[in-house]
This record gives C-alpha cells, sequence and structure tokens, in this order.
C-alpha cells in the first residue's frame, strides 16, 4: 500500500520541461536599426563564407569540417563591430542544419547560400549570465541586449515569475518591422493523460471546399475578413503590374502590398490558434489524417490548397493537446476515409472525386462525403490508440 502511494506521489510530481516564447514588436531608434542592420549583414556574410569553407575543404580532403567564427575577424574586421554570441549562433545552426541533413536527407535539405532578398533577416543572441547580471534582461519597456543597448518594445505579455530566459531571435520583415521572440525555460507538472473516448472524441478531415468537417457535421469556414483581404491583395497586385519597374509609384505601392500580406498572414494566424484553442479545451482527443498539403496542392490545380493554413492548425493542435495531457492521433494518409461506409464498413471503390453525396449499395445508407470521413477518422482513430496501448 505504501508502495502504491509513492508511486502516485512521484507521478503527481514528474516534472515537464517547456520552452515558452514570447514574440513582442520592437521600436529601435536610428542608431540601433543601423547595429541591427549591420548584425543581419555579418550574420548573413558569416554564414555563406561558412558554408563555402565547408564545400571546399570536403571536395578536397572529403572530411567535414565547420570552421569558427574566430577565424573571419581578421579578414573581416566589421564582425568585430557585432555581438560575438550572434556570431556563434550562426556557427550552431549551421552544424545543426548539416546534422539534420545527414541524419534524414528526405526530410531536410542541404544548407543553402543565404541572399538580401530572403522574406526576412534574422539572428540569435543567447543569455549568458555575468557577475554584473544576465546579458539579455526584460525591461519595464524594452529589451536589453549587448551592443544595442535597451530597444523599446511593445510588452503585451509578462514571462511568469519561475521562467528564465534563454535565448532572444530578433528578425526584420519585409514590410521593415522588427521583432523579437524571447524564449524562456519553464519547468511545469506533466499533466496526467487522459483516456479517450469515443463520445469525447472528435474527428477532423481536410475539405477544399471549407476549412475543415468535423465527426459532428460542423463545416468550418475561413472568416470572412480574411477572403476580403485577399481579394483586396489580387486588386492591389493588378495595380502593381500597371506600373513601371523601379519607379517611386511600384515601390510604394509594394510596400503596401508587403503590409498586407502580412496582415492576412496574422488574420490566418489568429483564426487558426483560436480555433485549436477551442477545440483542445472542448475535446479529450482529435483525430486527424496524415494528408501530404504539398503534394495535394500540386495535384489540384486552381486551388491554393496551402494558403488555408491547416498544417499550421494541424500541429498547433498537437502542442495544445498535448500540454494538457489530451489524445493527438494520426491515421494513415492512404486510408479509404471517403469511399468507407460508416454504418456497414462497405468499401464503395467506384466513388468519384467530385460526388459529395453517395448512397452505400449495401446498406442502402445516404452519406455526405466528408461527414462520413470524419466520422472514419474519429473510429480509426481511436482503435488505433487502442491497439498501440494494448501493445504497449
Amino acid at each position: 500500500m505504501a508502495e502504491e502511494q509513492g508511486k502516485d506521489s512521484a507521478a503527481e510530481t514528474e516534472k515537464v520541461i517547456r520552452y515558452p516564447v514570447i514574440k513582442v514588436r520592437l521600436y529601435p531608434n536610428h542608431e540601433q536599426s543601423e547595429r541591427l542592420e549591420k548584425t543581419f549583414g555579418s550574420c548573413r556574410y558569416l554564414w555563406n563564407q561558412m558554408l563555402a569553407d565547408v564545400q571546399e575543404f570536403y571536395a578536397a580532403t572529403d572530411i567535414h569540417y565547420i570552421p569558427t567564427p574566430a577565424k573571419y575577424k581578421k579578414s573581416a574586421p566589421f564582425l568585430t563591430e557585432v555581438d560575438s554570441q550572434a556570431l556563434c549562433a550562426v556557427h550552431q545552426n549551421l552544424r545543426k542544419a548539416f546534422m539534420d541533413f545527414f541524419r534524414a536527407p528526405k526530410r531536410y535539405r542541404y544548407p543553402q547560400f543565404k541572399t538580401k532578398k530572403a522574406q526576412k533577416d534574422s539572428f540569435t543572441v543567447y543569455c549568458r549570465p555575468y557577475r554584473s547580471g544576465p546579458s539579455i534582461a526584460l525591461t519595464e519597456d524594452g529589451v536589453r541586449m549587448p551592443k544595442l543597448g535597451c530597444i523599446k518594445a511593445k510588452l503585451h505579455r509578462k514571462p511568469e515569475c519561475d521562467w528564465l530566459l534563454r535565448s532572444v531571435t530578433v528578425t526584420k520583415t519585409r514590410s521593415g518591422k522588427y521583432f523579437c521572440s524571447i524564449v524562456f525555460r519553464s519547468e511545469e507538472a506533466k499533466a496526467s493523460e487522459i483516456i479517450p473516448t469515443k463520445e469525447r472524441t472528435i474527428g477532423i478531415n481536410h475539405s477544399l471546399i471549407h476549412f475543415y468537417v468535423d465527426s459532428e457535421g460542423n463545416s468550418i469556414d475561413v472568416p470572412d475578413a480574411v477572403r476580403h483581404t485577399k481579394a483586396k491583395l489580387i486588386k492591389m497586385q493588378q495595380k502593381l503590374s500597371r506600373m513601371d519597374r523601379g519607379s517611386k509609384n511600384y515601390q510604394e505601392q509594394s510596400q503596401r502590398i508587403r503590409l498586407l500580406q502580412e496582415h492576412i498572414a496574422n488574420q490566418r494566424k489568429d483564426f487558426v490558434h483560436k480555433e485549436s484553442r477551442r477545440i483542445t479545451n472542448a475535446w479529450d482527443a482529435v483525430c486527424v489524417r496524415d494528408t501530404d498539403l504539398i503534394k495535394l496542392s500540386q495535384q489540384i490545380k486552381g486551388i491554393n490548397v496551402m494558403s488555408t493554413g491547416f498544417g499550421v492548425f494541424r500541429e498547433c493542435l498537437k502542442y495544445k493537446l498535448i500540454q494538457q495531457g489530451k489524445i493527438f492521433i494520426v491515421i494513415d494518409q492512404y486510408a479509404p476515409t471517403a469511399k468507407t461506409c460508416h454504418e456497414c464498413g462497405f468499401v464503395y471503390e467506384a466513388l468519384s472525386s467530385r460526388e459529395r453525396e453517395w448512397m452505400c449499395p449495401h446498406c442502402k445508407t445516404m452519406h455526405l462525403r466528408e461527414v462520413n470521413a470524419a466520422q472514419n477518422i474519429r473510429d480509426w482513430g481511436l482503435a488505433q490508440f487502442r491497439k498501440q496501448e494494448a501493445g504497449a
């Protein structure tokens, strides 16, 4: 009895390490902006130089070796003007990129050279403890970083008292906005795992017409605000195509388009996070299909599958469910969920991809294609979970 109580208390005190992130908008002054641009350029230069030397050294000796940033400071004195931690982070990122590529070359591509025309510039600085205090700290109205001083920021959220600051990643978007992603380390009690039941489990089927259709028969669409903004973007891009490339009007219109594209991305993120949070709070388990969205977008012409953000939606569901001890189940992407009758299990091979409704030839049940697929995803996901639990 005492041993069982000891096991229970140990399970209750089990801790997990999480890395919460707070993203804030930065408002640097002119001097700080110049320093940030110099850091972006130095990190990009160092990445390209190290990658080129890795390729040259490997071609000559057949040995993989990544030089340290100190090797380049004599030939490029401007590297000494930026924070050395940012340069060390470039070395670590390149090393990790090669390790990922060697471990799974089909999933990760070979490291590529960086260009000024990228979607965004970024650099990372790790927090180091010193006698005088940590190298990075949050103030009441900003973020203090080495060689940059205190940069004014819009702190919309405060970290918990037990969170330890680990690193910051500063990014600049194509529209000229600066952001800072602050990474913390947190030790939290592990949530107890919830055993899913059919009544507390929902199946979600990706839809080309809607955003998704669930096993309860509900169809969720992307908000109208996103559609209206996309229509506005199309008109602005048409107007841009009629302007002289490189003119002042062309540059001003390009900047308006960049701002609108960021606005659309923020609208999509807001919808995805709110919808995933609503589902996480309402259900104990979520079953989805491992649909390859990239392959699907290549097969279907005329529909921008990737623009809806369903892939990000699945990832948000996964980590939010795991944080609460709930279950996220993924079934095989080739499972015939749409062609299988939910009532009797008959597989209707003659079902066309254009048919939205169909009647089962075996049991004469009328099905809505996407609702039937979501119900099969839920039932097959539960069966898969129980089989794995029995095998474990």
